[in-house]
């Protein structure tokens, strides 16, 4: 039997992780969901602890340590339960779980499944105008010197084969935010796995608060170049 997997780090996430977790929940697949919270001072490790289902689990870290360490810390534990696909997505309702079923299938045939915002069109409501012209020019940035063939390397809402994940030495990453969704796909593009885009809308969140910083865009921004030099000098990551 196939065993999936939803990844969903946290941090003050309370208004919104009952909603998200219910509408897994509800989907006509069989799947387990994984909640990684840092520990958030809103108290939603509590509020995922009290939700009656021997399908979601929860890891607590003792403290905020980053998106990339969290989607690190919950492939690492996926790895050792033996599930054999994994999705990782935000909480806050941004990625429709309603596009999971059809991102299992697809691992099916692919490597790694990328939600993408920018394949067949731009698809992003509640996002200004400004927002959205730098989000699809850093991913052109980016695309341009990593040479990963991908509209949307940002993407967060991602599919995994458990194969992938072992083949792309994820532990050795130390990105976050942004810059962790292009090395991690750019370390499978270096693998020659099998990447797809699946068309997805991304509704930006419409409760809590963005954790994205400066610090994580300068970050994605210059770091892109590493990647570019790993790529030049045909650098196997």
């Amino acid at each position: 039997m196939i065993k999936k997997l939803v990844i969903l780090p946290t941090y003050n996430e309370s208004k919104n992780i009952i909603n998200i977790i219910d509408m897994l929940s509800k989907l006509d697949i069989d799947l387990d969901i994984l909640v990684i919270d840092d520990n958030s001072p809103d108290n939603t490790a509590q509020i995922v602890k009290k939700y009656n289902n021997d399908k979601v689990f929860i890891e607590e870290r003792a403290e905020k340590n980053g998106l990339g360490t969290a989607y690190v810390h919950g492939f690492n534990w996926a790895l050792k339960n033996n599930y054999d696909k994994i999705i990782q997505m935000d909480a806050d309702l941004s990625h429709d779980p309603k596009e999971v079923p059809d991102m299992f299938d697809l691992l099916d045939s692919y490597d790694l499944v990328i939600g993408s915002r920018y394949n067949n069109g731009l698809r992003v409501i509640n996002w200004p105008i400004s927002r959205l012209y730098i989000s699809y020019f850093a991913n052109l940035y980016a695309r341009l010197i990593t040479g990963v063939p991908v509209k949307d390397l940002t993407a967060g809402f991602k599919g995994w084969k458990s194969e992938t994940l072992h083949l792309i030495n994820f532990n050795e990453c130390s990105s976050q935010g942004y810059c962790f969704q292009i090395e991690t796909s750019f370390r499978a593009h270096q693998k020659a796995c099998k990447l797809v885009e699946h068309p997805i809308v991304f509704t930006d969140r419409t409760v809590g608060e963005s954790k994205m910083s400066k610090n994580v865009m300068i970050e994605a921004i210059l770091k892109v170049w590493l990647f570019g030099f790993w790529r030049l000098f045909r650098l196997k990551k």
